[in-house]
């Protein structure tokens, strides 16, 4: 049905002004566009005066726009169908044998074709096609936006790989060129990723490790395992200050981990990751030197270079970047493929296509999967350091810690110089492991001699050793030798203060003493205090408590030469504790000549041959009677 235009309606106006014109000479008729074809328009009536064929029904219908284009460019002159042309006098549509002549474009026609042609070019490049692309690093955090609290998820779309038109919902049919089973679901922001739409990109919000299905098959242990190196598989960490991170993570640093290391402000988590960078960037004499990558999102790269070199760091493999989007930085390292990469902090990056600022839980738990999807997929490793809370908690979801592969805590007092640090979750080792390190100018150094740190120089003779006690601990595969210190006053029982082990245990401890041994310390107040800031959770300590207490009730100094092994009972007996041997041996060699231990382990310790005399003991009154004995 033909379009009523206001130039085909006639009026008393439009007749004179026509009258005058043609006055002045004759009038150039108007030119029009063809009417569409009987094809294309099958229920309206074709102005033609011969029949044309009947169309087949059941015959797909010819597409508009091919059909367009094929009266547009192929015009049959011999055919006897008419052309309708306005004529304003008549004021109605008369039939014309030829078609009037095509106007030429306009500059403003040409403009809008330019820019049709721009908008084309445009959607044709934003199109999803067949080809295959080089993988960037950066398609790892490329996820889609989380619905929910966090905000909207991002409206999906369907495109035709085919015509490149887009529909709100899919359908088996395109309905810009009838193509079937062309439509692909097209998420905004990720249009670049042909292969991510096609290989299932709209799963990374379900999945930590994004892999390709079609690539990952179930493989037999035997067949991953074949001439698989577990001795050359980590990577080295040479030196004394790298043996000592080693050992905390079971060996060396497994390629495509995820560490994440927390501790309070100012323990010194970034001088801790920095001296690893270094130590990773130089290599081993078997490995060589490789790029590692030193991301902040708290200081810029020339402050940390200030800081690398107050620690005299000078590693030329060693890249400093600054930046908190997950996107850029995995797309600035993607050149460098460097052999670790440390990020500073987990709490300061974040990812665009999350809602929220950087610290927030989404922010936190979805820039850490998808650091570890980046790790899986380039086996390198990563080492996140994160803030902790009030209570000691690493800042963000609990998950946070299932997500990573190994957990790392440095502790330490703000007043002393020493640091602990402590794994608490391994994949790859054990959690009883723990590195020692003392803070100085040039940074951490490892402490070979851990035990020198929780022990007091005092003489023999002195009138201060009443009240002191050496306990031996081990923490993981280290041992330890720690001074227990107690002060016994007249007072009343309760009011004292217990500082580095557990108060109740404490209160046990001196409950047997009163009942089993007899000491009278009801009408005392006792003070109990663990040197150095070490917190005495092994009930190997239990015998140098009571030593300790004994010492300062009685007023006896105890040698400096003894220690204490052994685990107190309910009834005043002495029991074994594990590894007694390793104890033993452990203070042999820092030149203890006694050491008080359990009757009970003694046929265990008889075969060792140490320098060292051993004092078994029964119960609490045969270890007075031993240790508080003045010698004649």
């Amino acid at each position: 049905m033909l379009r009523t235009t206001a130039a085909m309606l006639p009026s008393p106006s439009s007749l004179r002004a026509f009258l005058r014109l043609s006055s002045r000479g004759p009038l150039p008729l108007p030119r029009f566009r063809p009417l569409p074809s009987p094809a294309l328009l099958p229920h309206l009536r074709p102005l033609s005066s011969s029949p044309k064929p009947a169309r087949d029904p059941l015959a797909p219908p010819e597409p508009l726009s091919s059909a367009f284009a094929a009266a547009a460019a192929n015009p049959d002159p011999d055919s006897d169908s008419s052309w309708g042309v306005f004529d304003p006098v008549a004021g109605r549509i008369v039939l014309q044998a030829h078609p009037p002549p095509t106007p030429p474009p306009s500059s403003s026609d040409r403009e809008e074709d330019e820019d049709e042609e721009e908008v084309v070019e445009v959607k044709r490049k934003a199109r999803p096609s067949g080809g295959r692309r080089e993988p960037r690093w950066a398609d790892v955090a490329t996820a889609r936006r989380a619905a929910g609290k966090g905000g909207k998820a991002p409206r999906v779309s369907y495109v035709c790989s085919n015509c490149g038109d887009g529909f709100s919902q899919w359908w088996g049919t395109c309905r810009g060129c009838q193509a079937v089973g062309t439509l692909t679901k097209f998420f905004p922001g990720a249009a670049d990723s042909a292969d991510a739409d096609a290989e299932g990109s709209h799963h990374a919000g379900r999945s930590w490790i994004r892999q390709k299905s079609k690539e990952m098959v179930p493989k037999k242990l035997r067949e991953v395992t074949k001439g698989f190196d577990q001795a050359g598989w980590r990577i080295p960490l040479p030196g004394t200050f790298g043996n000592e991170i080693s050992r905390v993570l079971g060996g060396g640093v497994v390629p495509g981990s995820l560490v994440l290391v927390g501790g309070d402000p100012g323990v010194g988590k970034s001088t801790l990751m920095l001296q690893l960078a270094s130590i990773v960037s130089e290599g081993s004499e078997d490995h060589g030197s490789s790029p590692v990558v030193y991301v902040s999102g708290e200081e810029s790269i020339e402050q940390i270079a200030n800081r690398a070199d107050r620690m005299s760091i000078k590693s030329k493999d060693l890249y400093l970047y600054s930046s908190t989007d997950i996107e850029d930085i995995l797309d600035k390292i993607q050149p460098l493929s460097p052999k670790a990469l440390v990020v500073d902090s987990i709490q300061t990056v974040y990812l665009s296509a999350f809602a929220g600022s950087a610290g927030n839980q989404v922010q936190v738990k979805e820039c850490t999967s998808a650091l570890l999807s980046f790790a899986k997929m380039t086996n390198i490793p990563v080492f996140l350091i994160g803030h902790v809370t009030k209570t000691g908690d690493i800042a963000g979801p609990r998950v946070l810690e299932h997500i990573v592969d190994v957990v790392l805590y440095m502790e330490g007092e703000r007043c002393l110089s020493h640091r602990l640090l402590r794994s608490v979750k391994n994949r790859f080792g054990s959690t009883d492991e723990l590195g020692v390190f003392e803070m100085s100018e040039h940074g951490l150094q490892a402490v070979l001699n851990p035990s020198e740190m929780f022990l007091t120089e005092h003489d023999s003779d002195s009138e201060i050793l009443a009240g002191l006690a050496v306990a031996v601990v081990l923490d993981g595969s280290r041992t330890f030798a720690i001074e227990v210190q107690a002060l016994s006053v007249p007072g009343s029982l309760g009011q004292g203060k217990v500082v580095g082990t557990k108060s109740k245990r404490v209160e046990m401890i001196i409950s047997v003493l009163m009942k089993q041994a007899g000491l009278k310390l009801q009408d005392n107040v006792i003070y109990l205090n663990v040197v150095s800031g070490f917190e005495l959770t092994e009930t190997a300590g239990d015998l140098a408590i009571a030593a300790s207490i004994c010492s300062s009730f009685l007023e006896f100094p105890i040698p400096n030469d003894i220690a204490f092994i052994g685990e107190i009972g309910l009834g005043g007996e002495l029991r074994t504790v594990p590894r007694m041997d390793k104890r033993v041996m452990a203070i042999a060699k820092l030149g203890y000549r006694k050491c008080v231990v359990p009757k009970t382990s003694e046929k265990l310790l008889k075969p060792l041959d140490l320098d060292i005399q051993i004092l078994p003991c029964n119960n609490l009154k045969e270890f007075i009677n031993t240790v508080f004995r003045p010698e004649v």
